[in-house]
């Protein structure tokens, strides 16, 4: 939880295995991880702090800390911070989604290196 705590990066892969990927995550207030379908990789996703909407094909519904998201490969999804703090998540992949030490410092960045490849 502490790494969660300490990033203010809308992304910042933690570890990467040859099955499996953590990444922490920072949404700021009013802002959303934006609408993705992952199709071959499983998340699961603990949130730290904040409060927010999670909206899995197409229905959505509240998460505060201490809940837990599962997302199955396909589903499309959202996550999207409604509160007034930053909504700080750990995240994991299998199999990894990300570069091993990516770091996206805002959703712009993010989107900007998404675009690139």
């Amino acid at each position: 939880m502490a790494l969660a705590r300490q990033s203010d990066d809308f992304r910042r892969v933690v570890i990467t295995g040859d099955k499996m990927q953590v990444v922490v995550m920072t949404i700021q207030p009013g802002e959303e991880i934006g609408a993705e379908t992952h199709e071959g990789h499983d998340q699961v996703l603990l949130f730290v702090d904040g409060e927010g909407e999670a909206v899995l094909d197409g229905v959505t519904s509240t998460v505060s800390a201490g809940d837990l998201s599962f997302v199955h490969a396909g589903v499309h999804h959202n996550f999207i911070n409604t509160g007034s703090e930053p909504l700080r998540i750990v995240t994991a992949y299998a199999p990894p989604e990300h570069e091993p030490d990516t770091v996206h410092a805002d959703k712009a960045e993010a989107d900007a290196a998404e675009h690139d490849h």
